[in-house]
């Protein structure tokens, strides 16, 4: 008896500690933040809110058949071999004007605007977990480029606090790299935690617009929810809008389809390029994950001219075939003749050019 209570106690010793002093879990928020988001019209009852209801219960059944699928696993939710990556190009690096910008994968983007550096939700880890050395790995065996080698970064941008979106080992080799980091409310208690300076931290709510190093950027909603531990939504989710002198691109985040889309198309649209979302998803959690004939439409929506799917082909967080997301994109895209481009990971995008890559490169 005494040594299963000597257990017990060790157990919830070693569970408080790594709750709340792990790095990786990030910061929880202190009271006195958590007051000054209440002001927010997005904030209710200690929780951020979506602007229409959004629910992922699933009965104890549901829940059960869920956790058998991810035990049993699905053969081709990853490749067979190592995806290929580019490495990056002489055409990013060169001293053209032209926007452009180069995919690592997931949602992590490395973009030029108007001759500034923007980074979009660096996840650069192998693995979007807290362990590393646990959970799905890269489907590739290196990036673009690597953090150390990567150029100084102007802005980085972050959608949410979800591991594979903000990284604590991205960003602590990252953070001295950074002039400045934009990123939804509560976000910034994470980034000062792993020690980024609070001086270079903007936190924002759905709507708010500024300009950063010549740039006008816009917050906007999404679809979505948060969380890096047991507590879920004290930090809020978003988009991004990011328009340069002549170029204006949209970033989705994680969402699922919604009327704020078309909000953000009536209000900063048209977009020359989009970044949507197009992978990870089940009907099961639709609202909060769209599916690739919705990742259609909502680039329609925001009144996008060239769609690059994102959130796919480089981790498996869900149950569909790895090849699944860009498939179905393109075929929807057809359908609804909308340009799509389906860059390889670090092939160099140019903004703006009448040719996009669109080759599959997945097959």
């Amino acid at each position: 008896m005494m040594f299963l209570i000597g257990a017990v106690a060790a157990i919830v010793i070693i569970t408080y500690i790594v709750l709340n002093y792990y790095p990786p879990l990030g910061k929880t928020l202190s009271k006195e933040k958590r007051q000054q988001y209440s002001h927010s019209a997005h904030y209710n009852k200690g929780k951020f809110i979506n602007l229409i209801p959004t629910t992922m219960d699933m009965s104890l059944k549901e829940k059960l058949v869920l956790v058998v699928q991810f035990v049993k696993g699905n053969q081709k939710a990853k490749p067979a071999k190592p995806v290929v990556v580019e490495p990056l190009s002489e055409t990013y690096y060169d001293q053209m004007k032209q926007p452009k910008l180069t995919w690592f994968g997931h949602s992590a983007v490395l973009m030029q605007l108007d001759g500034k550096t923007i980074l979009l939700d660096p996840m650069l880890g192998k693995a979007p977990t807290p362990f590393p050395g646990f959970g799905g790995k890269r489907f590739s065996s290196k990036l673009p480029v690597e953090i150390e080698q990567m150029p100084s970064i102007d802005i980085v941008l972050i959608s949410h606090d979800h591991y594979d979106h903000l990284d604590y080992g991205s960003i602590v080799k990252l953070k001295d790299k950074v002039r400045q980091f934009h990123v939804p409310l509560g976000v910034g208690a994470h980034l000062v935690s792993w020690g980024v300076s609070p001086s270079i931290i903007e936190e924002h709510d759905w709507w708010d617009e500024l300009e950063c190093e010549g740039l006008k950027l816009a917050c906007t909603p999404a679809r979505h929810f948060s969380g890096r531990s047991l507590m879920r939504d004290v930090t809020l989710w978003c988009s991004w809008v990011i328009n340069g002198s002549e170029t204006k691109v949209f970033f989705s985040g994680d969402s699922g389809y919604g009327p704020h889309f078309k909000e953000i198309g009536a209000k900063y649209g048209p977009f020359d390029l989009t970044m949507m979302e197009c992978g990870q998803y089940d009907e099961r959690w639709a609202a909060i994950h769209m599916m690739p004939e919705e990742t259609v439409q909502a680039h329609l929506d925001v009144k996008g001219k060239v769609l690059i799917p994102i959130h796919w082909g480089a981790f498996t967080l869900a149950m569909h075939d790895w090849t699944d997301p860009v498939e179905r994109a393109v075929k929807a895209a057809k359908h609804r003749e909308a340009r799509i481009s389906t860059p390889k990971i670090g092939e160099t995008v140019l903004i703006g050019s009448p040719v996009f890559p669109s080759s599959p490169w997945w097959k």
